[in-house]
């Protein structure tokens, strides 16, 4: 009966106190690192991370920063996206294309970004094209092994019927497979954000004259803390910010679905 109790009190709380309270932890921890010894060095405390930013924008690179990283992160988003849209599709649809191409993928998966680096560099040269084509392969890897696991799970008995009212393989897709799957391809398309952001700092070890990830190591080099923790919150928050957008289109397209209530 207690945990009863807890739970409902907890349920009456609105979400916007939670994330005040979440904040307000996240703002106490960070100081207790702040004023730890052998923390403070790699976490300044608020007011010298906000100076760091500040001064980031004085010197004129912080925009730079934010336009060039975002570039290449949505350049090489889309194009991860458009390539495993139809891979994924014909790899569930097609045992041949499944055997061939599956075990590559799950190879390829395995193999941190930073480690084929070096070889696309030396293939693409340095500059935009290579940091776009890193991000391109570590999004299509992620979205296209989710929307295949989408697609290979649309409940066989409705492709059966559909067959046995004479529906052609393009009405099935149409009709049957596309509304099925999309949930799974909403799901990959969170997913793929988060990755273009996570392989930004590898994607911009290529050369790059400007970014985020290109200026975080920079900023290592000087052990200059405070600016370079402000990068990684400025990562952090368009993360999220594309994050919340994602789950609002999902709400938007997928509104007929039920869901379980949290």
């Amino acid at each position: 009966m207690e945990t009863k109790k807890k739970k409902s009190l907890a349920s009456r709380i609105p979400g916007k106190v939670w994330l005040v309270i979440s904040i307000a932890a996240l703002l106490v921890v960070w100081y207790l690192l702040s004023i730890i010894p052998q923390t403070a060095r790699g976490f300044p405390n608020l007011v010298l991370t906000v100076q760091g930013l500040l001064k980031m924008i004085e010197r004129g690179v912080f925009w730079q920063d934010i336009s060039s990283s975002l570039i290449s992160v949505f350049g090489g988003y889309a194009l991860g996206f458009i390539i495993a849209l139809p891979v994924a599709i014909l790899m569930a649809w097609y045992v041949p294309v499944r055997n061939i191409l599956n075990p590559w993928i799950q190879f390829v998966r395995n193999i941190p970004p930073l480690a084929y680096v070096p070889l696309i560099v030396i293939v693409a040269g340095v500059g935009r094209r290579p940091q776009i084509i890193v991000i391109t392969i570590a999004c299509f890897l992620t979205m296209c092994v989710t929307i295949y696991q989408g697609v290979v799970n649309v409940d066989e008995t409705l492709i059966k019927a559909a067959r046995v009212l004479g529906a052609s393989d393009k009405d099935i897709f149409i009709r049957v497979i596309a509304p099925a799957t999309l949930p799974f391809i909403l799901t990959a398309v969170r997913l793929g954000a988060s990755v273009a952001l996570t392989t930004l700092i590898a994607a911009e070890s290529t050369g790059a004259i400007a970014g985020l990830g290109m200026r975080i190591r920079a900023l290592n080099q000087t052990y200059d803390s405070a600016p370079m923790l402000a990068y990684v919150i400025v990562i952090g928050l368009i993360g999220v910010a594309l994050d919340n957008i994602i789950k609002l289109l999902e709400r938007k397209l997928t509104g007929w679905q039920e869901k379980r209530e949290i």
